[in-house]
């Protein structure tokens, strides 16, 4: 099984096919497992590269850094080891923050960002993530099989969403700490000057991150795009794998001259 050594930690990553780079990151608990119906779709034409990031699915499970930079540094590290060019990357939930954050930080070093679901700007969407803690601290595995089947639309398969508590489960507890910088994380500001190309994915009953957000965030950024998935949640690449695919594509390939003439 392919792991790379980065940061002080173990990750776990697939690489497959090969072409323009893309680099798929997982939302909070899960794992690179989530992006299994988009797999088949782009390593005939994309050099694909799938990532457990720190604490979850096949990774290490370190006490420390488990926050946006040191994921951050993870992802930096990984691209350089890999020697991916220019990576676009694709990131669901939170991973769409890590996406947007190296867009923001790291212009030379990725292609563009594809947020999916995110970025989640919580304390001026009134999230009570004190409240949530509380909730992983006191029973976790209850309250975790109470919140998981939120993140989906109506009529989601029960197996899938079973799945999805299963994976949240087995990540490390560690994980938690990432939404202690949430607390007071807001990307609004910096949009305006993103100098790399973003589309903006969302599923259009999504209650955990409103598809408000995402419009929003694309209305302050220079020549964002955005595609609304209707009848998708907050997971729309396995609630609607098709659409959710060649939106996928069609962002890609907007991307493609912005991308190549920089």
């Amino acid at each position: 099984m392919p792991y790379l050594d980065v940061n002080n930690t173990t990750l776990y990553y697939e690489d497959e096919g090969g072409g323009q780079p893309l680099l798929f990151l997982h939302g909070w608990g899960s794992s690179a497992r989530v992006w299994g119906a988009q797999l088949p779709e782009f390593v005939t034409d994309h050099r694909v590269v799938t990532l457990d990031w720190r604490g979850c699915g096949r990774s290490g499970r370190p006490a420390k850094h488990n926050t946006i930079d040191g994921v951050l540094t993870d992802l930096t590290g990984l691209i350089g080891a890999l020697h991916l060019d220019r990576p676009i990357v694709v990131g669901s939930s939170i991973g769409a923050t890590f996406a947007t954050e190296l867009a923001l930080r790291s212009p030379d070093l990725i292609g563009g960002a594809v947020a999916v679901d995110g970025p989640g700007y919580w304390p001026a969407q009134e999230m009570a993530i004190g409240e949530l803690l509380d909730g992983l601290r006191a029973d976790r595995a209850r309250f975790i099989a109470g919140w998981v089947p939120n993140w989906y639309a109506p009529g989601t398969s029960p197996a899938l969403i079973d799945w999805t508590i299963r994976q949240v489960l087995d990540s490390g507890t560690y994980i938690d700490d990432q939404f202690a910088g949430f607390a007071s994380y807001d990307p609004r500001p910096g949009l305006p000057g993103l100098r790399v190309p973003i589309h903006y994915i969302h599923g259009e009953l999504d209650t955990s991150i409103p598809v408000e957000v995402a419009r929003t965030c694309a209305a302050r950024t220079p020549g964002a795009g955005l595609t609304v998935i209707p009848g998708a949640a907050h997971m729309p690449q396995q609630e609607r794998p098709s659409q959710f695919n060649a939106t996928l594509r069609a962002a890609l390939a907007s991307m493609q001259p912005t991308a190549a003439a920089v």
